[in-house]
């Protein structure tokens, strides 16, 4: 917040023995309304725990002596003390005194930053420059000159909503299942052949089919496609596709009849697609086969537009190369099965059973998952210890008691949780951001960004933390952009203090704060910073009705410094 203030800067001389009357300070004394100043921000404003000023002056033409010089310290008072900002010193320019020179004839002007750590008790205080000038080594102290008004301490509404974060577990309630095989066919054959049927792929396809049958698997389809080798006739191979997949899938039908499965009699369970020849699977085969001018080969194939032709030339290809008739052509005449099924979870009341009576028998993504359950912290808590005993590899359990933990405010235990999830997974991003939460809450803001920087994955919650200490550090645009579209109290105090009003009432409006006593009291700050005095009033009035106590805070808030003699104000707090 921004208010320039020019005054008259007064220089009043001490009564001195002595004092001659030639003395260059009387004269500056004269003139000290030509000199002006401007403090920002004014009221002074509360950052990363400091307060910061900044100061400007002008002096004009023919005002400071060439051989004078003062020093100014800005002077903060606040609840009976006294704070000092560091000293500035002007000079003329014929002043062997080090500071900045300040030319006689032209003025001159200077500029001042400086900050302090804020205390306690500056919320409310007032800035004074006190100045002393030197004179061939007698030196005059001029009255205090008040600058500004402090303190703005609007950061220090921020709300510890620190967020720890769940290792989530994987449960589906519908688990895909599926299984691929490949029945191989002789030259011009679609007779599945005992051979083929006694391969580990197909044998392995019946066994599927088995223990799927016994696991309770819901068997959705059969998708069945077939070719064939590109050396024989186009209406031939084009036939003997679509036979070959039909064969297949008989070949499947028998097994899924021998193990009573009912969706495999209907039709539709099937669905096959006869491919016509394998020319491009001929190709890739080729390409990866060891026969010296493969390239040429293939180009010469190519260039034969009619595809009788191109199969005659395979045929000759075949007679010429024994891997081509052996390894290659007999892969392609073939049927790709593939077996569609879902494997559905026991229910949620089956699975609550067990994780309270016996979670031995439930896998470690069942346990997690029935922690979701209920909304009971300590049956929660309870899961997450049976969780850790009965799998003591996964970092989820520890990491989820943890969270219970620190959700019921017990920081320590929750603490030795975090460490242990560490041990076992220092990279997982929940545990990260936790151990952030941790260090934050222990007032390491600096470790704690370390954490949260490794964190990325642990959803909303490792922003919302990163906003929070953006926050307490000053850093205002990354609080909201860390915040996002979160409708927090914090959110909408990130955004007030980053100037955005409109939207920081949007938040407010929509956050679980918006009829909370703090919730209103942020929209009144609002209120008096977009000089809305009706919004502030309103809104202050609705705030102390819920919490009698900000009457008293209010009176001393800076933000309302511009309203402290309104009639309306001084009805609301009093």
């Amino acid at each position: 917040m921004k208010n320039t203030n020019t005054k008259a800067f007064a220089l009043v001389l001490t009564a001195s023995v002595g004092l001659m009357a030639c003395n260059p300070l009387n004269k500056m004394s004269k003139k000290a309304e030509e000199v002006s100043y401007s403090v920002t921000p004014s009221p002074l404003e509360l950052h990363n725990d400091s307060i910061e000023i900044n100061v400007s002056g002008s002096i004009p033409p023919r005002f400071f002596n060439k051989k004078v010089s003062v020093n100014f310290v800005p002077n903060f008072k606040y609840d009976g003390k006294e704070t000092d900002f560091k000293t500035i010193t002007l000079v003329g320019e014929d002043s062997e005194v080090e500071g900045m020179k300040i030319n006689f004839e032209k003025g001159g002007s200077f500029a001042y930053t400086d900050k302090v750590a804020y205390v306690k008790g500056m919320e409310v205080a007032e800035l004074y420059m006190v100045a002393t000038g030197s004179y061939k080594g007698k030196e005059k102290s001029f009255d205090p000159v008040k600058v500004a008004d402090g303190t703005i301490i609007t950061p220090m509404m921020v709300q510890n909503e620190d967020m720890p974060a769940i290792g989530p577990d994987k449960f589906k309630k519908v688990v895909p299942q599926e299984y691929k095989a490949t029945i191989n066919y002789l030259v011009n054959s679609s007779a599945v052949r005992s051979s083929e049927l006694a391969d580990a792929d197909v044998k392995e396809m019946a066994k599927f089919i088995k223990n799927g049958k016994e696991k309770g698997f819901v068997f959705k389809s059969t998708n069945v496609v077939a070719w064939a080798s590109p050396e024989g006739e186009i209406s031939l191979n084009e036939n003997l596709a679509d036979q070959r997949a039909a064969s297949a899938a008989n070949a499947a039908s028998g097994m899924f009849s021998r193990n009573r499965v009912k969706a495999a009699n209907d039709k539709s369970f099937y669905t096959k697609t006869g491919k016509g020849e394998d020319w491009d699977g001929f190709k890739s085969a080729m390409q990866a086969s060891d026969i010296k001018d493969k390239n040429l080969i293939l180009r010469v194939l190519e260039m034969y537009e009619d595809k009788t032709k191109r199969e005659e030339e395979i045929k000759n290809l075949a007679e010429t190369f024994e891997v081509v008739k052996e390894n290659i052509l007999p892969q392609l005449r073939r049927s790709e099965i593939t077996i569609n099924a879902e494997l559905k979870s026991m229910s949620d009341e089956m699975i609550a059973k067990y994780a309270e009576s016996n979670p031995d028998t439930l896998t470690v993504e069942e346990l997690l998952y029935a922690a979701t359950l209920t909304t009971d912290m300590d049956k929660k808590l309870t899961i997450y210890k049976s969780a850790e005993r009965v799998y003591p590899n996964d970092f989820r359990g520890f990491n989820n008691a943890g969270y219970i933990y620190a959700m019921q405010n017990n920081l320590d235990k929750a603490k030795g949780e975090f460490q242990k999830a560490a041990k076992l997974a220092p990279n997982a991003p929940s545990v990260n951001n936790n151990l952030g939460m941790v260090a934050r809450l222990e007032g390491d803001n600096k470790k704690a960004m370390e954490y949260y920087n490794n964190a990325s994955g642990a959803g909303d919650a490792v922003n919302m933390n990163k906003g929070l200490i953006n926050i307490k550090q000053g850093n205002y645009a990354e609080a909201v952009s860390n915040y996002g579209s979160a409708k927090t109290f914090n959110a909408a105090l990130a955004q007030t203090l980053n100037k955005d009003y409109q939207t920081a009432l949007k938040t407010i409006d929509a956050s679980d704060a918006s009829t909370k006593a703090i919730g209103l009291y942020l929209k009144a700050i609002v209120g008096a910073r977009m000089k809305d005095k009706s919004m502030m009033v309103n809104n202050l009035k609705l705030a102390v009705a819920k919490d009698p106590s900000l009457k008293d805070y209010a009176k001393n808030d800076a933000e309302f410094l511009n309203y402290k003699d309104d009639a309306e104000f001084k009805a609301a707090v009093n």
